[in-house]
């Protein structure tokens, strides 16, 4: 069996520890991981664009001009930045985001994080209980005050990415 190591921050390490730890192990997860994006299809074309860009000329009346400054506007983009982004989506590459898409991301990811971190210290005093032979009571309010927490982030990634070139009407 061949054997694939790399090298991360300690950070990156403690992080996908904490994470790995719920999926199985490392192992378990690298192993799905690479599982995962071999069997995944190859992407229409190449993911990163390659060569020089291009000028293209596109024509658009002037209340659809009016709506184009509108929508990039709120989503701190040029008009180009934004028809660019929406071209690439469609040709296959990664969703393109704002700045403050990319903020609210990185925000929710920290409290994702958070959430997990709580959700392993539960499961460790849980498991230390059932070693001491002690019974292990859940408290539901606990759990529904936190089964909210994460709706509401999702609900805040949803929102972050809602509009980002249709990335979740399915056509990606």
């Amino acid at each position: 069996m061949a054997l694939i190591s790399l090298r991360v921050s300690d950070e990156v390490a403690a992080e996908f520890s904490a994470f790995a730890a719920t999926q199985g192990g490392k192992s378990a997860l690298l192993r799905r991981l690479i599982a995962e994006a071999l069997a995944a299809p190859s992407p229409r074309i190449l993911a990163l664009p390659v060569g020089r860009p291009e000028k293209v000329t596109v024509r658009f009346r002037q209340s659809e001009m009016r709506q184009l400054a509108e929508v990039s506007h709120q989503r701190g983009m040029t008009r180009t930045g934004w028809i660019v982004a929406l071209v690439r989506s469609r040709l296959g590459s990664p969703v393109q985001h704002s700045p403050s898409e990319h903020e609210a991301l990185r925000a929710i990811v920290r409290e994702l994080n958070r959430i997990g971190g709580n959700i392993n210290q539960i499961a460790r005093a849980a498991n230390a209980s059932v070693l001491q032979g002690r019974a292990v009571e859940p408290d539901l309010s606990a759990i529904q005050q936190a089964k909210l927490v994460i709706e509401a982030e999702l609900a805040q990634l949803r929102n972050a990415l809602n509009g980002n070139a249709d990335y979740w009407d399915g056509r990606r």
